[in-house]
């Protein structure tokens, strides 16, 4: 096993990449990307590989985000504290890890994922690493989680046909989604402001490739 130190100092240095390569562009996501504990997050197989930024096999299929695409997200997400956020794609974690950094202890950070095994990893690692304003859901993400909405942000981490209608219900006014869409090889990231019912304006923040989302409005 490696020694936390080895781990502080590749969190370090790759925070300081991403930094001068213009992913990361405000204090609270660089604080955010420093203190979250990537190899926490990845299976035993390629924890060596935790703070290379590129994806990660997860298991199932699935693939933890590049850390510059988590970062982008995240800024893009325009997060503020106290913030309820729901993500859908939660994956093992990590990304949730790094919304909940940014919104504080009185923000709220509602993760769901599609496949239990995933979820319940998930939820291992987020104990550990000592989050509790994350819960993680297991289900059909592209339904949204009715149960908690409204939401102030919705960051979506698969790729979408187009954005889910009950995403859109389920942000508050003025609130906003960020989801790639597209095929299942090529989306584009798309934020999206609510600024009527049911009604949205839309940006386009450039290509991406992400695995499908699968689901009632999925792939």
């Amino acid at each position: 096993m490696k020694d936390k130190r080895d781990y502080k100092e590749q969190r370090e240095n790759l925070v300081r990449k991403l930094k001068s390569r213009g992913y990361i562009e405000s204090e609270e996501v660089e604080k955010a990307m420093r203190r979250v504990s990537r190899h926490l997050f990845v299976p035993e197989s390629v924890k060596s590989r935790a703070y290379m930024d590129s994806p990660q096999p997860i298991g199932e299929g699935q693939t933890i985000s590049a850390p510059h695409m988590v970062a982008m997200m995240v800024e893009k997400l325009e997060l503020k504290q106290g913030q309820k956020v729901l993500e859908v794609g939660g994956g093992r974690g990590y990304h949730a890890a790094v919304i909940a950094e940014v919104v504080g202890d009185a923000g709220k950070v509602y993760s769901v994922e599609r496949i239990e095994s995933l979820g319940k990893e998930a939820r291992s690692a987020l104990k550990e690493a000592g989050y509790d304003n994350i819960e993680v859901v297991i289900g059909d993400g592209s339904k949204g989680y009715r149960k908690e909405a409204p939401y102030h942000r919705i960051s979506v981490a698969c790729g979408a046909p187009s954005i889910p209608p009950p995403l859109i219900k389920q942000l508050t006014k003025g609130g906003k989604v960020l989801a790639p869409v597209g095929d299942t090889r090529f989306q584009t990231l798309i934020r999206a402001e609510k600024v009527g019912e049911n009604k949205i304006k839309k940006e386009d923040l450039g290509g991406v490739l992400f695995v499908p989302l699968k689901g009632k409005y999925g792939h």
